[in-house]
């Protein structure tokens, strides 16, 4: 049998042996924990780099992008400029007759247009007014020239006032237009759309002229014939007084 002492040194031997063992394998661990970490390090500092490389690369070429949109609008503004400069500018119309009218001219155009506003005149009649106004025939004409009027409309708006202050027939409306200086076109004109009704005309005509004198039947009849009426407007008109 071992002694005491024997048991003692084996238990010794044994536990240092153990502990050996242990330190060796804890140094192991620590090795391989080490490696690692030195690993993953290497790993994130190359991921590092390669995103920095990346990333330099994209603001390169957003940078080249950026250029390359500038230099076409820097383009494309320049072909704008050369465009308008190279327009022609509109040339103007120098004709406007204000521009070359002289000073009488332009007061006789303005009385021309009083005038029309006041009532109506046929081309002749205006001309007639300014220079009774001291406008020289050429400021006259001018004036008339420029005024605006349809001296058809003018004819017409006349008979209307001649219809509104005495009685007429057809044919002495035309008569009285032409008297005041409108074409015969002008008159007729005026004539047929008045909206006359020359059976009443005649009728007002022959109350017209009982009112100022005696008439016989038969003188009144041919009074209004006289006066252009038709021998049915006539006969209707002094039926219509009474006769």
């Amino acid at each position: 049998m071992k002694n005491k002492e024997e048991k003692n040194q084996e238990i010794s031997e044994s536990m240092e042996q153990e502990l050996s063992t242990k330190e060796k394998k804890k140094g192991g661990c620590l090795r391989f924990f080490l490696i690692a970490i030195i690993v993953i390090i290497i790993l994130i500092v190359v991921v590092a780099i390669a995103s920095s490389g990346s990333g330099d690369d994209q603001k390169s070429t957003d940078a080249i992008s950026v250029e390359e949109e500038l230099s076409v609008s820097s383009e494309e503004n320049e072909d704008e400029e050369d465009t308008v400069d190279t327009e022609e500018p509109e040339e103007t119309d120098d004709s406007n007759v204000d521009d070359v009218a002289t000073l009488g001219e332009q007061n006789a155009l303005k009385s021309a247009k009083n005038y029309l506003a006041y009532t109506a005149f046929s081309y002749t009649g205006l001309i007639d007014q300014l220079e009774y106004e001291g406008y020289s025939t050429e400021e006259a004409t001018y004036a008339v020239d420029n005024c605006g009027a349809d001296w058809y409309e003018q004819a017409l708006a006349k008979a209307l006032d001649y219809l509104d202050y005495t009685a007429f027939s057809y044919s002495g409306l035309i008569d009285q237009l032409e008297y005041e200086g409108f074409t015969t076109e002008e008159a007729t004109y005026g004539a047929d759309n008045c909206g006359a009704d020359w059976n009443e005309q005649a009728a007002l005509k022959a109350q017209d002229y009982l009112d100022y004198s005696s008439f016989s039947r038969s003188e009144l009849i041919n009074q209004l014939e006289y006066e252009g009426f038709t021998s049915e407007e006539a006969e209707y008109g002094v039926e219509a007084v009474g006769y």
